[in-house]
Parts: structure tokens; sequence; C-alpha cells
């Protein structure tokens, strides 16, 4: 019999397979590789020293340091091969985690789209015909997709958030410095983060925790903090821009659930922090992404190289001719808006903004790679900038795509920042039509987690049922259309982590999916690889789990 975290790792390459998305990754480890490395943690369990990460599976942005895989930055002819671990991906391995392997990325870090890449465009985990957001792609939809538990990107720009909103997951850029950037392939080294993404918040804070080296900056004398609710700033809605249909309603609703948690709203300016975000791609800060890679770009456009990405080529070529006195006049005019947006935050202890103003398709960004890629960070860039930290956390859904807000605070509130999210967390939900239903025998894992029964309902008419041949015995539901019939089905409310950590035992062929309901609403919920069908039977014709169990001994 396998080992516990073997078993994760063989669940993880299956889960690879199934959703088929190459181009999420750059290098993957093989899976006889990651296997032994499993069979040693767990050997080390079994003596007694248990690893307090051990069985977590882990992605890393390709603009970081594995060792025994090359950093390519989204580059093919820019890669070398790292003798060591960058010290963020060397803290978690040591805390047990294991790496699956490298993952795709706007090339150099640059931008905030997920498609600019000879690796291929990144697509969403929900839409596939919308952008992943980047440049952080692959990371993030590794873990949307229930691949990794956590994932490495890093944030200049946005990028260790945008992706986080438009795939449903968490992502936490810490404080400038709280984290080592050795070992990373720099956008611009002033401001680069190194940051974390995973389902849920308490895991993206325990990742977060092993990697962070609380002295790497000099804490600076933080003003005491009056006691009180949570102050949090909200901006005019005229402040906010143009923003996709419904996502102004879906910000606002966040708001309100931040006041029905016990939070106080206050007003804020918003001009100085869309002013300077402006200043990160539009003004002279863009020189330092010519300082990290310049030189390459230069002579592998010499040489007539042809995997470079042409849209990322332009913007750190162009940022070569800068002068140096438009750098220092730009360097002014960011502290004048720091000084201002700081004094518009006042007491406050989180800025609540969009993550981003809308969620463009893959074609709109072809057709304008530029425009559409500005305008995603008009929320985000300015934080790096001004020196402060961030969390993005989803907030529910628009039109059946995730909708995601962030928290802005000072730096080093990255603790209070993560608090003040869980108000935004609400339980989750998963739909069950069979072995974790009320009274059969994996029930006691949703107890376990604490989940609780919420209702009793069916699927919508476009599912078939069967019966796997399993140990212990379970069904299978599979989305078909039309042809399809309701489904008995329970839906259980649990808390978020717990959801993670049930997708993350979640054994072949069940894979977690969107599961239509009776009313017209759809929830997480167990669905089964297809090619497990073969030789199941057909059970819907009894409407359900039970009803199947109950109508005979030669059922189960």
């Amino acid at each position: 019999m396998s080992s516990p975290t073997v078993t994760r790792v063989r669940a993880a390459y299956a889960r690879i397979a199934a959703v088929d998305r190459p181009e999420v990754w750059i290098d993957l480890r093989p899976q006889a590789e990651v296997e032994q490395e499993a069979a040693a943690l767990d050997a080390q369990a079994a003596a007694g020293n248990p690893l307090p990460l051990a069985g977590k599976l882990l992605a890393v942005k390709g603009n970081i340091d594995v060792a025994g895989l090359p950093t390519t930055a989204g580059c093919p002819s820019y890669a070398y091969n790292p003798t060591a671990d960058a010290p963020a991906v060397a803290r978690l391995r040591a805390a047990g985690a294991l790496v699956l392997g490298t993952t795709n990325l706007d090339q150099f870090a640059t931008g905030l789209v997920g498609t600019r890449s000879p690796y291929g465009a990144v697509r969403n985990a929900h839409d596939p015909a919308r952008v992943s957001g980047g440049s952080s792609a692959g990371s993030a939809v590794a873990v949307a997709l229930g691949i990794a538990d956590f994932a490495l990107g890093t944030d200049t720009a946005g990028s260790g958030r945008v992706p986080a909103a438009f795939n449903g997951i968490v992502g936490l850029k810490p404080t400038r410095g709280l984290v080592p950037t050795d070992g990373v392939v720099p956008a611009c080294a002033s401001i680069d983060c190194v940051t974390v993404f995973a389902r849920t918040l308490p895991e993206a804070e325990q990742a977060l925790s092993y990697m962070a080296s609380p002295s790497a900056r000099e804490l600076p004398p933080l003003p005491q903090r009056t006691p009180g609710p949570w102050r949090i700033a909200v901006p005019d809605r005229a402040q906010l821009g143009e923003l996709d249909p419904g996502w102004a309603e879906a910000y606002q609703a966040a708001a309100t659930q931040l006041v029905s948690a016990g939070a106080e709203l206050r007003p804020v300016d918003l001009a100085p922090f869309t002013d300077a975000a402006a200043m990160l791609y539009e003004g002279a800060f863009v020189s330092e992404r010519y300082t990290a890679v310049g030189s390459f770009i230069d002579k592998s456009i010499d040489a007539g190289a042809s995997d470079l990405d042409p849209t990322v080529a332009g913007i750190i070529t162009r940022a070569r001719d800068i002068p140096a006195h438009r750098l220092y006049a730009d360097q002014e005019r960011l502290a004048a808006l720091r000084t201002k947006a700081m004094a518009s935050l006042g007491d406050a202890d989180a800025l609540l903004l969009p993550t981003t103003p809308g969620h463009p398709t893959i074609a709109e960004v072809t057709a304008d790679p530029l425009g559409a890629n500005a305008r995603l960070g008009r929320f985000t860039n300015s934080t790096n900038l001004f020196d402060l930290t961030a969390v993005a956390v989803p907030a529910g859904e628009v039109d059946g795509l995730p909708f995601g807000v962030m928290l802005i605070g000072p730096a080093f509130t990255d603790e209070r920042l993560a608090r003040v999210a869980r108000l935004l967390t609400p339980p989750a939900r998963v739909a069950v039509v069979g072995a974790h239903l009320s009274g059969q025998p994996l029930n006691p894992q949703l107890l376990a987690l604490g989940a609780q029964l919420e209702r009793t309902t069916k699927t919508a008419p476009v599912y078939r049922l069967h019966a796997l041949r399993t140990t212990p015995p379970k069904p299978g539901l599979v989305h078909v259309g039309e042809g399809g019939a309701a489904i008995e089905t329970e839906v259980w409310r649990l808390p978020t982590e717990g959801l993670g950590r049930l997708l993350a035992t979640l054994p072949r062929p069940m894979t977690l999916g969107r599961v239509e309901l009776a009313d017209g609403t759809s929830v997480p919920g167990f669905l089964c690889e297809p090619g497990a069908l073969d030789g199941a039977e057909d059970i819907t014709r009894y409407g359900g789990w039970r009803s199947y169990l109950e109508s005979g001994p030669d059922a189960g």
C-alpha cells in the first residue's frame, strides 16, 4: 500500500493529466522522482520526526530558482541551471513541502495577463477563453485547478494578486523584503516581492510563515493602533473609474460584508494611488526592468532570437533610453504622491479595492496588449511603489466567474490585514451525491472538517450517475447535458480551509467541479472523470445513491 504522501503525489499527477493544461508548466518534475521524495518524507514521519508541511504540494513560478530545474523566466534562451533553491523555496522544502515543478509566466515577469510567453498563453481556470492573469499565471492556475496546495509567485505591479482574483484563490503580497528575493530573476529589483497563492487564507498564511525573515528589514516603529472596530478606507464610486458590468455591485457587497462584521468604513482619496500606478510603466521606473535583463534582450534581438515575446521586448528596450534626470523627477513626484496617499488613509487599518477593474478575454488582450494590461494594474501598481503590503481574496462571483478584492495596508501590518481579510471569507459549500451523504461511510470526513448540512436538494437534470467499483462503494456523477436527470444531492457548509483539505485527499477518479442545482445555482461538488465509467453500471434511473443502495441486495 502506498504511503499517504505518495498517494497525494499520484493524485496530483493524475489531476495534471485530467485537466490537460500543459501551458501551466515550464518544467514538471518526473513523477517517480517526486514519489521517491514523498516516500522519504513519510518514512521520516513514521520514525517520529514529522514535518509541518509534509505532504503539501508546491508549484514555483519559473523566475524563482529550484535546484535541478532550469530557471527560464519564461524565455528558453535565457535559462540557467541553479545549484541551490531560492531561500523561499528552500524554507518550504525544509518544512516538508514537495515541489512539483516550475510554472509559466509573462516573460521576465513583465505583464498582468499571463499570455506573454513562448510556452503558451495560460488560460483561466474557470473560463479558458479569458486570461489567467499574470505574471504569475501558471502558479495561480495550478492552485485553482486543485493540483498544488500552494504556489510561489512574484509581485512587482500586482502579479501576486491579479491571478488570484481571476482564478478565485488567495494571494498574499507580503511587506517588501519580508521574504528574501535571492534566487529570483529581478523585474524591478527595488520593489520585487515573492508571494504565495493558496485556495484558503489559512493555507497561504501557513506557507508565508515559513518563507518570511522577520529581520530582513529593520522593523520601523509602527504607530499604536487606537482601539475600536477595524477602520476600512473605501473610495468614492466615481474614483474607481470604469468597471466591468456587475463589478461595482460586487465591490459594494464586499464593503457591506465588512460593515456587517463590525468594521467601520472611512472615505479616502484614491487619486494619489492611481496617479502613482500610472507612473510604474509610463514613467522612468520601468528603466529598472532594463537594468535587470535589458542587455540580454539587446543581444538576443541582434542574434535574431525567436523566443522573445515582442510586447515584453518592446517594453524593456524602450526603457533603455530614459534619461536619468527623468528618474529623479519621478522619484520626487512619487514621494509627494505617497505623502498625500498616507495622509488620506489616516488611521485606517486597510484600503479596500477591487483587485482589478475587469477581466478581459484572451482575444481582447491580443487585440490591445498594452491597453488591456495597463487597465489591470490601475489598483495594484502603486502598492510596492508606496511600500505597502496587500492580500487578495475571493469576494463572490459575477456572471459565474470569480470576483476578487484586495486589502492594502502599511508595511509590516501583514498579520493585521489577514485578520481583516478573514471577515471577507465566507464558509464554503460542497455538493455531495454518494459516499459523503449523511449516514454514508465517508460522511465522517465532512464532520471532522466542521461541515454542517445546509439542505437536501437535487441537481439540474443534466447529469448521469454510475456505480463505480471502488472501496468503499461510491457513485460517479458526470455532466452530460441532454439526456441527463436530476440526482439527489446534499449541500454542506464548511470552513474554506476544510474544503482545501478535503480536495487534497480526493482520490482518483473523483474531481472537484461546479455542480448545477435544481434552483439554477451552482456550487463546488464531487464529479467523476468520464474515463472511469468503463464497466460501471448506469444507475441514473434510481434518482440518487441512497435509492440505488435501498433497491436490493445486488445494488452494492
